[in-house]
């Protein structure tokens, strides 16, 4: 079979394709992939063996291979990750079809569409870096098929050009062009993005298998002063039942308590709150959060819940207070938060007697519980030993080495026998401060768990027994990196020295954190409601003035690129048509002159009939005019060597 296929675009054209679908590794399953990869190779190995191309019956047949594997992977074509792997899978079966000028083109269109899925799964800097140059490869195969002499390098300055004169363009049409929320059906399958941290129950050690975990979970930037380490605890679940070992929210959440209630004193905090996508709906405030957007409402339990996807970033102005009181309880509240899975052992029963928690005042109770912590040798471990059996009692008469959740768990469990209404709050315990740019990052191994505990005239108030026996848990941050290293309890003192190349190492990965923290910010989270905020700001109030603002702008940047390519293009013209009238004013002064209208070939045809003792000057002259005035590609040498034979022109 002869195709009409210049060799060279072909294999350039296939390279783009595997750059462009190689990202989708990670979200395809093998088996896809893999069918797609075979298709790629094969058309490879047939740029230069075409009778190994395939038949009509071999590509049917290759089709039904293709739907049957899409439909028992998916289960059917829609979706996502569905429709994803349809276009991949299209494009690979495409391939085998290539046999005109006409199918190129239709395989980089498609081309196109699959490289902007990508966005669907990730929309990091990198990613769009990396898109953006695909594409940059896939224009310059196009520029290839227009320009068959087009070198391969030159056809990359010449799409990368394109590109850098869309840009401004697509610039104004991010900003201004009205935002349009992603269908409903596109989130059907959109979990497998979304990170899987705090459950929503809790188990001892289950929070220490996050510990390990760089995942970054939300972001801070403040708007003013930075809370201390001890009072950044980011609420979270609220667990009131247990069986002993489990412990999950209370089923009695009916009850409307009274927000207005709720009275704030002490420092106040304002701060943006960018979320990463997650598995749940809750939103990590600071405790306690007073002010917040109707995005989100908050429970009975006084977290944060978010009323739209919780698969996508989101950011959230909250307002929060360091001090607070919450006011009386309800009898369904002391009832869930009394509740014991069944009566307390005696060695229990004797460690509450012992730190007079029958007969003392709950607070002076308390202090006696976070006392016995600190004094009774207990130990702040990451890896703590298993506890399948009675955890709680195992704990505090045995093995005594437990993270947080076993401290928490176990504080709670001994108020209640003490008749002391107290529950277990999940959440994330402190974050790093980026100083480049100027926000906490808070990560998976920040994940913490501390107890509250009801106090009369106080309300819900927090108490952490891990402090009492690890303080810098609370008043440093976590050292991830070197916990993740160790697989120990890290902590980074602020005024600990390190090496010059740490340092340099630590600062360029703030850097980096900052540049994607802005990314995520203005251009990820750029939504409907931050767009109408932000034209706000520049007097664009309604889509009238929106739309004058966008017809004036594209306007004025395509203005300016076209008096930019022209007046490029007219000097180099202007140099050489200098050259070629003074070659014209040479032959008119032996009586030979260029009629209006005449080409330059056919002047020259017309010059070489009555001169023929210079009709090979004027055929040479005549051809470089030619290449410098229609051609791409000019080299320098081209305008000297014109220059050169007009100079020794003689007619």
């Amino acid at each position: 079979m002869v195709l009409d296929v210049n060799q060279r675009i072909l294999v350039f054209l296939l390279v783009s394709i595997g750059l462009i679908t190689l990202p989708h590794i990670n979200h395809m399953p093998m088996t896809v992939f893999s069918f797609f990869s075979l298709l790629l190779i094969w058309r490879f190995v047939c740029v230069w063996k075409t009778n190994y191309l395939p038949n009509k019956i071999i590509i049917l047949l290759l089709v039904i291979v293709a739907v049957v594997l899409l439909y028992t992977q998916h289960k059917g074509f829609l979706g996502r990750d569905a429709g994803t792997n349809l276009f991949v899978t299209a494009l690979g079966l495409k391939l085998l079809e290539i046999k005109k000028e006409r199918d190129l083109y239709l395989i980089s269109y498609l081309a196109f569409i699959v490289a902007s899925t990508q966005f669907l799964y990730q929309q990091s800097i990198l990613m769009a870096g990396y898109i953006l140059f695909v594409c940059c490869v896939l224009i310059a195969t196009l520029v290839s098929i227009n320009s068959q002499k087009a070198a391969t390098v030159s056809a990359l300055k010449t799409a990368t050009l394109i590109i850098f004169q869309a840009l401004p363009i697509s610039i104004v049409l991010f900003v201004l062009f009205p935002r349009v929320e992603a269908p409903r059906w596109m989130l059907f399958n959109h979990q497998n993005t979304a990170i899987s941290g705090l459950s929503d129950s809790l188990e001892p050690g289950s929070i220490s298998r996050l510990g390990l975990s760089d995942e970054l979970v939300f972001r801070v930037k403040f708007a003013g002063k930075i809370p201390p380490p001890n009072q950044r605890y980011w609420r979270g679940p609220v667990f009131s039942w247990t069986n002993g070992k489990r412990w999950t929210e209370s089923k009695n959440l009916f009850f409307k308590k009274n927000q207005h209630k709720v009275t704030y004193t002490g420092e106040s905090y304002q701060y943006t709150l960018m979320m990463e996508p997650q598995d749940k709906r809750w939103v990590f405030a600071l405790d306690m959060p007073s002010l917040y957007p109707d995005s989100v409402t908050k429970n009975a339990l006084y977290q944060l819940i978010n009323k739209d996807n919780p698969g996508k970033r989101a950011a959230y102005k909250i307002t929060s207070f360091s001090q607070y009181n919450t006011g009386d309880i309800t009898k369904t509240e002391r009832k869930d938060n009394l509740q014991l899975p069944s009566d307390p052992s005696e060695k229990i029963i004797h460690l509450v007697t012992q730190l007079q928690g029958f007969e003392a005042p709950a607070e002076r109770f308390i202090q006696s519980v976070l006392s016995h912590f600190k004094n009774e040798n207990f130990y702040y471990t990451l890896t703590p030993p298993l506890m399948e059996e009675n955890p709680i009692e195992t704990f505090l008469f045995d093995t005594r080495y437990g993270f947080c959740s076993h401290y928490a768990t176990a504080f709670v469990y001994l108020m209640r026998v003490a008749g002391l209404p107290a529950r277990v709050v999940a959440g994330y315990q402190g974050g790093e401060h980026n100083k480049v740019g100027g926000f906490l990052e808070v990560r998976q191994a920040n994940a913490h768990a501390w107890a509250e505990v009801w106090l009369k005239n106080k309300g819900w108030t927090r108490f952490d027994p891990t402090a009492a026996i690890a303080p810098e848990r609370v008043e440093q941050d976590v050292n991830i990196d070197l916990q993740i290293a160790t697989g120990l309890v890290n902590f980074s003192p602020a005024n600990i020295n390190v090496s010059r190349a740490l340092s340099w190492m630590k600062s360029a990965k703030q850097l980096w954190s900052g540049i994607d923290y802005s990314w995520q910010r203005w251009v990820i989270n750029y939504s409907t409601v931050n767009q109408s905020k932000f034209l706000s700001s520049l007097g664009i109030n309604n889509i009238s003035s929106m739309v004058q603002w966008l017809v004036a702008s594209i306007a004025l940047i395509t203005c300016i690129l076209a008096w930019t390519i022209f007046k490029t293009r007219q000097t180099k013209i202007a140099e050489e048509l200098i050259l070629y009238q003074r070659y014209c004013k040479k032959l008119a002064r032996a009586g030979v002159y260029k009629k209006a209208g005449e080409t330059a070939i056919n002047f020259s045809i017309r010059v070489q009939h009555l001169r023929p003792d210079i009709a090979e000057e004027v055929k040479k002259i005549t051809a470089i005019y030619i290449r410098l005035r229609y051609e791409q590609n000019l080299a320098k040498e081209d305008f000297i060597l014109l220059k050169n034979k007009v100079a020794s022109f003689k007619a």
